[in-house]
């Protein structure tokens, strides 16, 4: 009888292990890196997804472009979420590793949002005012039709995509004023913003809550626009950007099947509830 017990027991042992493997073959994980930019708006992709696809695991961290591209580049994840293009000298670092240049997918769109206060009388400036501000040049909201006050302005920190785009874009390539406080996330400039009557900061449109959006003229005598899907489309507002997938090489299987369901009008529909734009 005891060797029959054993047996029984060994058998439900063994049936109980296969099983726990066949789950495990079947559940498979994808892990995205990169933008904080992007970081609610891959959050909310993958909990969509997984939510239909109980054996995909979709695992989701910040820490800005360039650590996505870094962990690209080191392997250490399968995707990378940009809201910049990849440099020539990270194509180049993937090329040597791997052979490829990467995989650019354009997944959304973006309108970089320039916020200020909402007790803060200004409502619209100029590309060139917006980089007078940045470059330390325009330091009192008087001398752009707002109250006698310094301006307190805030920026991203080095290593974020939104950095380098709104230095290339606005900036021109210069560097920013010693005088911009950098801060760790879009989500602390909005804070900070919010909290701070003369403060002026920038980042994705998603984030623009509890603040004012100030509308932003191409010149100084165009007409001034909020970054909406309408004006973004029409290519009138002039700090628009795409927001990016980078994987390293063509994907295949459970990778592909959820970049293709990102790219879907259902995948789009969330670019949209989270406060972006959608491609179409």
């Amino acid at each position: 009888m005891k060797i029959k017990k054993a047996a029984a027991v060994a058998v439900i042992g063994a049936v109980t292990l296969c099983g726990a493997l066949a789950v495990y073959a079947a559940t498979k994980t994808i892990t995205v890196k990169g933008s904080d930019t992007m970081v609610i708006l891959a959050q909310r992709w993958a909990e969509k997804y997984m939510a239909k696809d109980s054996n995909v695991t979709v695992q989701v961290t910040g820490g800005g472009s360039g650590v996505g591209i870094s962990a690209l580049i080191n392997g250490t994840t399968d995707i990378c979420d940009a809201s910049r293009p990849m440099k020539k000298s990270e194509q180049e670092k993937l090329k040597q590793k791997y052979n490829t240049i990467g995989v650019e997918i354009p997944v959304a769109r973006d309108g970089i949002t320039l916020y200020a206060n909402e007790g803060n009388p200004v409502n619209e400036l100029s590309l060139d005012q917006i980089k007078a501000i940045y470059l330390g040049e325009i330091k009192n909201w008087k001398d752009v039709g707002g109250s006698d006050a310094k301006i307190i302005v805030y920026g991203r920190e080095n290593s974020s995509g939104t950095f380098e785009f709104f230095r290339d874009e606005v900036l021109k390539g210069a560097d920013y004023s010693p005088l911009v406080q950098s801060l760790p996330g879009t989500a602390a400039i909005v804070n900070a913003v919010a909290n701070d009557n003369n403060g002026i900061g920038y980042g994705g449109a998603a984030y623009a809550k509890g603040v004012k959006r100030i509308k932003v003229r191409k010149t100084a005598s165009s007409p001034a626009y909020e970054a909406t899907l309408q004006t973004i489309t029409a290519g009138k507002y002039p700090i628009a950007r795409y927001l990016y997938l980078y994987v390293r090489a063509k994907p295949t299987g459970e990778m592909k099947a959820y970049i293709d369901w990102i790219l879907s009008p259902e995948g789009q529909s969330v670019v949209n509830d989270v406060g972006y734009f959608p491609l179409k």
